[in-house]
């Protein structure tokens, strides 16, 4: 259904092109929009609505059916008589009508691509309904999720199709309050770094436009419309494991997740399990600021003792100490490739463990 504000907006501009006065009524004779007042037409508005007639001129002015696929919609009221007055009419019954052909397919393709998200159709409804759509089956695409901090104090949805609906590449949708979609064409060659480009040109417009702590991810291409679902529950996960192991990255790809993807799916007991395995009845908490400082940059610095050592600005054999106690601390020495490995796994887990925990 039109809202009445697109009508009101269209018989507006019929009106500055045909010079007449235009209203639309509902079969009841109810004025919807108008450009004069024409609360006197109700009555006749009725009485038209129920005859066989298609179009009809009387006391003054013209009257015309629009129907949406074969059903009585609206009664369009034109003021005047004569031949420009009709054509006017006609004119602009069919341009009215044509937005309610467009409005209803974009509700439906809107219906169509979230039941496709949410895995809600059968294969053979997803081609047929694809093809009545002119959606192309076999079409790289990928799946790109926003989320932003500001609640229900900036419409998303509406921000997003604004600054991104104009291309028809891109179908911009929401199935739930807190989560906008774009589900994105993909032409064959283009690669994860040009959608990376392309969900920061979008982090960056809806930041300019007020949205906070906008972050986007996405899943994997896929090429077949019937894989859509897939994407989606993929760029859900990377948003959820971004927030907990790239917090500082705004756009996150569901193929840069690596190990943190598998850590994620793990239950708590058994993480719980594993953590106590590594440190025993210590916590990470029971590690002090130096000392995790110190394992942060010894990991980013790929276990290079005098690269470490030079960002920390501390001698190398103040940082072996410090490499030395933890291993008596723990049973893990850092610079042993295994030991790392376990260390590395084991903060994750608890970072997990502990992002987790705030959520319940």
């Amino acid at each position: 259904m039109i809202s009445n504000q697109i009508l009101q907006n269209t018989i507006d501009g019929l009106k500055n092109i045909g010079r007449v006065e235009l209203a639309v009524m509902d079969i009841d004779g109810k004025e919807i929009a108008s450009t004069d007042d024409m609360k006197d037409c109700a009555a006749r508005c009725a009485e038209f609505a129920k005859s066989p007639a298609e179009s009809q001129e009387v006391s003054g002015h013209q009257y015309f059916k629009i129907y949406d696929e074969y059903q009585l919609e609206y009664i369009l009221v034109v003021q005047g008589t004569g031949d420009t007055a009709y054509m006017i009419g006609k004119m602009s019954a069919f341009q009215i009508q044509s937005l309610l052909v467009a409005y209803k397919e974009r509700f439906d393709k809107d219906n169509f691509v979230k039941n496709l998200l949410l895995d809600n159709l059968l294969l053979v409804d997803i081609y047929s309904r694809s093809k009545k759509l002119h959606m192309q089956f076999e079409q790289r695409r990928t799946v790109l999720l926003i989320q932003a901090d500001n609640g229900r104090e900036i419409n998303m949805l509406e921000l997003t199709k604004t600054g991104f609906g104009a291309s028809q590449r891109e179908f911009i949708t929401a199935v739930d309050e807190k989560d906008v979609i774009i589900l994105k064409d993909l032409t064959d060659n283009e690669t994860n770094a040009e959608i990376d480009r392309y969900a920061t040109s979008v982090v960056r417009y809806l930041t300019k436009e007020g949205a906070r702590n906008v972050r986007i991810s996405y899943g994997s291409s896929v090429g077949e419309i019937k894989d859509v679902s897939r994407s989606y529950k993929e760029a859900k996960m990377a948003l959820d494991v971004g927030r907990i192991f790239f917090e500082e990255k705004d756009v996150i790809a569901y193929s840069q997740l690596g190990i943190g993807r598998l850590i994620y799916q793990l239950p708590i007991p058994l993480c719980k399990m594993f953590i106590r395995e590594i440190f025993g009845g210590r916590s990470m908490d029971d590690f002090d600021e130096e000392t995790l400082t110190t394992i942060n940059k010894f990991f980013e610095n790929s276990l290079n003792v005098s690269e470490t050592s030079r960002q920390l600005f501390i001698h190398r054999n103040t940082l072996v100490y410090r490499l030395d106690k933890l291993q008596k601390t723990t049973g893990l020495d850092l610079r042993v490739f295994e030991d790392a490995i376990t260390f590395r796994i084991a903060l994750m887990v608890v970072k997990y463990m502990k992002y987790m925990e705030k959520m319940d």
